[in-house]
């Protein structure tokens, strides 16, 4: 069985403090975009994963399902690895959905989304349709009536490098970054309720996490919502127009590893 990974942007990342499980409470909002990975899946005696030498989560993925047996992975990558993306997160997702759906007694969606939590926060909203609201440790989701209508330029910088995600959140809080949460959480959450249009979309929060100067480029060549998504490097701009989005990535491409793409739906 094969199907798409595509990678995700946060539209909006808001960051409270620790939770007693050592996670960090958090508002988002997950959007899938048009570049993805593919991954094939077919049972096997024992599990292989070809394509991507780097890969651990999709292996840890399949190895929590009942299966008694292996699977045989191939991997086409396309999403920029360790760019803030989700791309292994997608991989995991989209492993686990189609090798559940193999099995003589597949595993109901709830059972199928707490094994995606136990992998990372990201996981569980590969497994849903449509823009997500992440909630908790970034894994209670709930649907968003959002706009779909706009095009987004991706861009990662070239050289750069991602830092780890327990020092970004290190550095989170060692600047005290939960201060003011509640009053945060609700500016984000009647942000989201208040969107109707794309451009509504620009009234949401920054990320909290990572900030780039790259947004403020995206800006100002015709953007009209530019962030860092997850804890970067990536950096997307979404636009009203293509063409203005095309010029965008051409201004950006000597600097920049650039993408148009689109909005998607489902995986």
């Amino acid at each position: 069985m094969t199907g798409p990974a595509p990678a995700k942007i946060n539209l909006a990342l808001v960051v409270g403090g620790t939770r007693d499980d050592g996670r960090h409470e958090l508002h988002t909002v997950y959007q899938r975009i048009d570049l993805g990975d593919r991954v094939s899946v077919e049972p096997a005696a024992a599990t292989t994963i070809e394509g991507f030498e780097g890969d651990t989560i999709v292996r840890a993925a399949l190895e929590l399902l009942p299966a008694g047996h292996g699977w045989r992975v191939r991997l086409e990558k396309h999403v920029p690895v360790a760019a803030g993306l989700a791309g292994g997160s997608s991989d995991a997702a989209t492993a686990l959905r189609l090798a559940n759906a193999t099995l003589v007694e597949p595993l109901e969606p709830p059972a199928l989304h707490e094994l995606a939590a136990g992998l990372g926060a990201d996981v569980p909203f590969f497994l849903a349709d449509g823009p997500q609201l992440g909630s908790g440790d970034g894994t209670t989701l709930a649907p968003l009536d959002l706009p779909q209508d706009f095009w987004v330029v991706l861009v990662v910088p070239h050289g750069a490098a991602k830092a780890s995600t327990a020092s970004v959140y290190a550095a989170f809080d060692a600047r005290d970054g939960a201060a003011g949460w509640d009053e945060r959480r609700a500016a984000f959450l009647a942000a989201v309720d208040a969107v109707r249009r794309p451009r509504d979309l620009a009234a949401l929060p920054p990320n909290d996490l990572a900030a780039s100067p790259l947004t403020e480029e995206l800006r100002a060549l015709g953007a009209f919502h530019a962030d860092v998504t997850g804890a970067g490097p990536a950096v997307y701009g979404l636009f009203h127009h293509r063409d203005r989005a095309q010029a965008a990535r051409r201004a950006l491409r000597k600097a920049c590893a650039s993408w148009l793409t689109a909005p998607a739906w489902y995986g």
